[in-house]
């Protein structure tokens, strides 16, 4: 492997961690402003990578996926645990909103960010650039995708909270009987010709914050 393809490859793990752990420890962050402290005494406040790593979602799935020559990588981190409960008791239903979209949020401003300083690095032949067009990439990828009302994403939390809050309860009901087949919804979206629709809000907000 040269040291080009090296350089590329730390680069791409990087940002995906950056990328799947930022988000998980927004949502832990944004739960402690409202006085859930679940997350910061399982020290899951901490930007130290090895204690959010996920054994199949931040090792075995991204490994595979670069072996295997997959013309992406995907993942994730474990997640944060919160105690939705004190959340609203503390805050509302507005609390809990915030806290399911906090990861998101992360993502998108990361990537905004990044989008910024991009043109000023040569991302084929600089780290940085290369980097930073990684962050691009994942954070707005792990965005989009998360904005799916689809359980267990976060915007399927967000709507049913917002559900809640505002007397909904066919839609909070509804999500209940999905909740179990959340996994297999996602599978048949993201494993089917129907992948090319599911990101392409993704494909195009990346197209529009690197040109």
């Amino acid at each position: 492997m040269t040291n080009f393809n090296i350089m590329h490859t730390i680069a791409t793990i990087l940002a995906l961690m950056i990328a799947i752990i930022g988000h998980e420890i927004m949502h832990g962050y944004v739960a402690y402003k409202y006085g859930d402290n679940t997350a910061k005494y399982a020290g899951r406040l901490s930007i130290n990578p090895l204690v959010h790593v996920d054994l199949v979602g931040t090792i075995i799935l991204p490994a595979l996926l670069f072996f295997t020559g997959a013309p992406f990588m995907f993942g994730w981190a474990k997640p944060v645990p919160v105690d939705i409960r004190t959340v609203i008791r503390n805050g509302g239903y507005n609390a809990a909103i915030a806290v399911s979209l906090a990861g998101i949020t992360y993502n998108f401003f990361l990537a905004v960010v990044a989008s910024l300083i991009f043109p000023y690095f040569n991302y084929q032949s600089s780290f940085i650039g290369y980097l930073l067009y990684m962050l691009v990439v994942y954070n707005v990828v792990l965005g989009v995708f998360n904005l799916y009302p689809i359980p267990p994403l976060d915007g399927a939390h967000a709507v049913e909270y917002f559900a809640k809050k505002i007397g909904l309860n066919a839609i909070v009901d509804f999500y209940a009987k999905i909740e179990r087949y959340g996994m297999i919804i996602l599978i048949i979206f993201i494993a089917s010709p129907l992948s090319d629709m599911f990101f392409y809000p993704a494909i195009y907000i990346i197209d529009i914050l690197l040109n």
